[in-house]
């Protein structure tokens, strides 16, 4: 028995991420060290284990055929990056024209993909530290033969964890998106309390963040899963997890639907255990979500707990107690209760059936392709780049903003004689980011890791003099640093300032890098302050009406997809799909405009309330949408095709006239208000179907933010234009 708890907690840990990732890092450092101190090479650690940690930040996932060609141009690019510092080191004017123009054109190499960004950056990295150790350089291939064999280790390495356990990325992945779709149920439940003076407003905003969380778990999940595909097509082996993944959506736009206004719901049954029972079922099958996120990253099978079944009958009792009271004021009431009921049974069931997703989808209803945005042939790859080349383009004014900085960071190093001035460029490479929230935030942590870095090195350097115990804490500051470099980036800052001071330590330098290393830290940090404050900024201020303006755009793509299927019947297309990730991508990305506007200086904010009341006004119609879209069937009756048309087409242009207007180009005046439309949306007869029902209720409610969204959008306008004036 205690061998098997054994077993199920290794198992436990081999699967974290964190932990997985951190065991590759660790035998990669080791493998270097060790040879090292046998050969009493004590000159080739520092290039060897910073080669390591440019190769490890460049990995990035794919297939192993995509895995061989992105380590041969990783390869290639560290090749050049190194040798260009060795060959122009001693001619500053030349090193300052090609320092300038190579970081323009590696991070203008990120227009090609994320993969492209990543060995952009960390060929970034190799040239600085190149220039670090060019003084200890015996010829002109020495350092660079080494760097490139430490990441030629690590790659080869990384090449045999992926064809070892090729499926780890995939259940990783899709593990996180149930572990989000969890923590957002238990966000929406809050959203269920029955208190007659329920604000919706502020848990709407704290779903509205989470909810971009989860957007970006399933893009990572997709971008996992399209990484194993070939031109959007799943494998035979991969077949089981693209159809889970596919439930795991239709699990989120169930989960991120709302059929009625909560505060009328909390108000009118606060007496009542009838939302108790809803919230209860809720965090039941957020619990469920969990448990199914720890059996996919274990490989295990899921067995569901009867607990939330359970949840679920007793929700429909309480449901049927309240309808055979036949209390007139509760019947629309009731209405929305029940297709609450309906849309969360499904997602029951949903998850009843992760084993056998089958059950839930077949080929024959659904359209199986991803869609494919990556860059395929030289020809692409070439125009996504060339289109990245005006000032609109956030990419290519950070690429201005970081070559001018680095330019500028290298002139303070010649000007001042500074012989240890490159970590200046070190800095300002980790800390400017291309925004101004980002860079703020990496700012602070970088300070503050590399004094706690400081701090604790000197006290080690005293305690291990022997170079035996300075490679074990290397190995050790090492593994640390990539373990915590995602979640607490001031820790990683700290463990990498430990690691430098114990390479640099090796070459008889320890005590004498500590003070420069914290004043070039302040120089650096300071360089990228000033050059995302300055240099071509992006204030969110001033793209924040474009975000809103996408947003309705998308939500507008995204209705019209719905009522379409309204018509033909549900079918989860290719077309539909794209159109509902666009939604909820534009959502999240909202929030995180807000959220960054607001870290920036005040003057160039605009209303925060204003702003906000947008985002829960935006997210509260996206979540009715979804509820469209969670429903969708086939409706026959031609009167309610009829009434259904001539709704979508005022709500269209509505949502037309307000993305028009956000984006800048002002409609002259706002469509009126059908108000005969309204009470017609309002009201349905008796003999009707739940479906109608619903369909009309749910554009009902969206037909009745849009008063409130004009009036925002007329307040918010003079705003933005006032900003692109005086920014």
């Amino acid at each position: 028995m205690q061998t098997k708890d054994l077993h199920v907690n290794f198992r436990h840990y081999w699967v974290n991420d964190r932990i997985n990732y951190s065991i590759r890092v660790f035998i990669a450092l080791v493998g270097v060290v060790l040879p090292c101190w046998y050969l009493k090479a004590n000159h080739a650690v520092t290039p060897l284990v910073l080669g390591i940690i440019a190769a490890a930040l460049a990995e990035s996932d794919d297939n192993l055929t995509g895995r061989i060609k992105g380590l041969a141009i990783t390869l290639i690019c560290f090749l050049i990056a190194s040798l260009s510092i060795e060959v122009l080191f001693d001619y500053p004017i030349f090193f300052a024209i090609g320092l300038f123009c190579s970081t323009f054109g590696f991070i203008m190499l990120g227009a090609m993909g994320s993969r492209y960004a990543s060995i952009a950056f960390a060929s970034l990295l190799l040239a600085v530290y190149t220039m670090l150790g060019a003084d200890h350089s015996v010829n002109l291939w020495y350092q660079p033969m080494l760097l490139l064999g430490g990441a030629f280790w690590y790659g080869c390495l990384s090449l045999t964890w992926h064809i070892l356990w090729p499926n780890q990325p995939v259940q990783r992945s899709l593990a996180n998106v149930f572990s989000e779709c969890a923590d957002y149920l238990d966000h929406k439940s809050q959203l269920f309390e029955p208190v007659a003076d329920l604000v919706s407003q502020p848990l709407r905003l704290k779903a509205a963040s989470q909810n971009s969380r989860v957007v970006n778990a399933l893009n990572t999940a997709k971008a996992t899963l399209l990484h194993r595909a070939r031109r959007g097509q799943p494998n035979t082996t991969g077949d089981r997890f693209l159809t889970i993944y596919f439930m795991a959506q239709d699990i989120h736009e169930r989960a991120s639907s709302s059929h009625y206004r909560y505060q009328d719901l909390a108000a009118n049954f606060n007496r009542s255990d009838v939302l108790f029972r809803f919230q209860r079922l809720l965090r039941s099958q957020a619990i469920a979500c969990r448990d199914i996120s720890t059996a996919l990253a274990m490989g295990k099978s899921y067995t569901h707990d009867e607990k939330s079944l359970k949840a679920l009958n007793e929700l429909q009792d309480s449901l049927q107690y309240l309808h055979d009271q036949n209390k007139p004021e509760w019947k629309m009431l009731l209405i929305q209760l029940d297709f609450l009921f309906n849309n969360l049974a499904t997602v029951e069931r949903q998850l009843m059936n992760i084993n056998n997703p089958d059950a839930m989808h077949t080929e024959e209803e659904n359209d199986i392709q991803l869609a494919d945005n990556e860059a395929h042939g030289v020809k692409e790859l070439v125009k996504r780049i060339s289109a990245q080349f005006n000032t609109d383009s956030m990419l290519f004014r950070h690429a201005i903003r970081m070559a001018i900085a680095l330019t500028v960071g290298y002139g303070c190093i010649q000007v001042f004689d500074l012989q240890r001035g490159y970590w200046i460029l070190l800095t300002t490479l980790f800390v400017c980011q291309p925004n101004y929230s980002a860079t703020r935030q990496k700012l602070r942590q970088r300070v503050i890791g590399t004094i706690a870095g400081i701090l604790a090195g000197i006290p080690l350097l005293y305690l291990f003099p022997g170079q035996e115990g300075q490679l074990v804490l290397m190995v050790v500051a090492g593994v640390l640093f990539f373990s915590f470099r995602m979640v607490k980036y001031g820790w990683a800052t700290a463990f990498i300032t430990l690691l430098v001071l114990f390479c640099f330590n090796q070459l008889g330098e320890g005590y004498a890098v500590i003070l420069p290393r914290l004043g070039d830290t302040l120089i650096g940090c300071l360089l990228a302050v000033l050059a995302v404050t300055f240099i071509l900024p992006d204030w969110e201020s001033k793209r924040l009406h474009k975000a809103m303006s996408g947003a309705i755009n998308a939500n507008k793509d995204y209705l019209a997809q719905i009522i379409g299927q309204y018509r033909i019947g549900k079918r989860d297309s290719l077309s539909y799909r794209i159109s509902r990730r666009d939604a909820h991508n534009t959502d999240a990305h909202l929030n995180t405009a807000i959220s960054n506007m607001l870290a920036e200086p005040e003057r160039y904010q605009i209303d925060a309330n204003e702003s906000f009341r947008f985002l829960t006004l935006n997210h509260a119609m996206l979540s009715y949408i979804s509820a469209l879209g969670a429903h969708r069937t086939q409706l026959d009756d031609d009167k309610t095709h009829q009434l259904v048309s001539e709704a979508h087409r005022i709500i269209h242009t509505h949502l037309e006239c307000l993305a028009t207007q956000l984006s800048g180009n002002a409609c002259q005046r706002a469509p009126a208000l059908d108000v005969n439309l309204d009470q017609r949306l309002g009201q349905w007869r008796d003999e009707d179907c739940t479906s109608v029902r619903m369909v009309l209720q749910q554009l009902h409610l969206i037909h009745r933010m849009l008063p409130e969204m004009h009036k925002l959008a007329d307040q918010l306008a003079p705003q933005v234009q006032k900003q692109e004036v005086t920014a």
